[in-house]
């Protein structure tokens, strides 16, 4: 198994990259690293760490993609970036996966226009999985596409139920569809035509979900625009902050309080792992001919790990062959 990771995305690339990927080795033994960057400054953050040279190699590329360009330009014009050598050793076979915490919309313009799209579908969709009362579900679209048509929220539907199916063995993934109330008159024209077509598929469609349904897990596939899903994960990252920061202020304010907290601590360390944004971090992008996780910008080593352990999974799997089925059923 061979990930290929971009070594110059993200706001702490790549001491945090690098460190990640070291992480993540001593986890795992059944794969490789290629790191792909600027060789000098990954050689750098490499002097004097203890591992395995035969399971993580360096790429040069000399060149790198930022926040500040037009993606779809940034993406034709350095074809020496980090992030285009990526595409194109993920799509030579060069790799069976490829992590980056670089620019969501050049990692969208990378895989539309290198990998291209699966047979079927038009837009691709930013997956991110969310842990509910009963579990977890996939929340899509997350990032990439803020405005979009009703059948793009049919084909989201589809990737997402692959996705659940192939990843964590979810059978017949119930779908819902965000909107502003679960009445079949609301919403706007493009949502409510987009109820219609999902009524009218093969998919275990439940109907509209509000924002407040996603945590009691009616569904296992949650589908919206990348405006509107972007803001609810935002939301929710933010949430879980406020909310452990104020529980422990609580619980440490006086001597009484400090003997409960410590019959809670146990309790509370389960569930802060389980909203934890660096373990549940690292997004696919679901509906191009290969596999590309995302991992958001802020990314520290510790993400870095888990997203990689992540997409090792992701690559043992038959993903890719799972939504081409999903998809001629659509």
């Amino acid at each position: 198994m061979r990930v290929l990771v971009d070594a110059m995305g993200g706001d702490n690339a790549p001491q945090a990259i690098v460190e990640g990927c070291l992480q993540a080795l001593e986890v795992n033994k059944d794969f490789s690293i290629t790191l792909i960057g600027e060789r000098r400054k990954i050689e750098d953050q490499l002097i004097d760490k203890d591992y395995d040279k035969e399971r993580l190699t360096i790429k040069h590329a000399s060149e790198v993609i930022t926040n500040n360009e037009v993606p779809t330009k940034a993406i034709k014009k350095k074809t020496d970036s980090s992030m285009v050598v990526g595409f194109n050793m993920l799509k030579n076979r060069e790799g069976d996966v490829f992590v980056s915490a670089g620019s969501s919309g050049a990692l969208l313009a990378g895989s539309v226009f290198i990998l291209r799209r699966i047979r079927g579908i038009s837009r691709p969709a930013l997956g991110s999985i969310i842990p509910t009362k009963r579990g977890r579900i996939i929340l899509l679209d997350s990032g990439l596409n803020s405005v979009i048509r009703p059948q793009n929220y049919l084909q989201f539907a589809y990737l997402g139920a692959a996705y659940m199916k192939s990843m964590f063995g979810v059978e017949d993934p119930r779908v819902g569809l965000v909107n502003v109330g679960t009445e079949e008159e609301k919403g706007t024209e493009a949502v409510k035509e987009a109820n219609t077509l999902l009524r009218q598929s093969t998919l275990n469609y439940i109907g509209f979900i509000e924002g407040k349904d996603v945590f009691e897990g009616i569904a296992d596939v949650v589908v919206t625009d990348g405006f509107t899903g972007n803001v609810m994960l935002k939301l929710i990252e933010g949430t879980a902050t406020y909310f452990f920061r104020e529980v422990k202020g609580v619980l440490l304010r006086n001597w009484k309080s400090r003997i409960g907290a410590a019959f809670l601590k146990k309790g509370f360390e389960d569930f802060k792992k389980s909203m934890d944004p660096d373990v549940n971090g690292g997004a696919p992008i679901l509906g191009v001919d290969g596999l590309v996780i995302k991992s958001h910008g802020s990314s520290n080593a510790r993400t870095i790990k888990h997203v990689i352990l992540k997409a090792v999974t992701l690559a043992e799997s038959d993903f890719i062959s799972d939504i081409k089925k999903e998809i001629k059923n659509m």
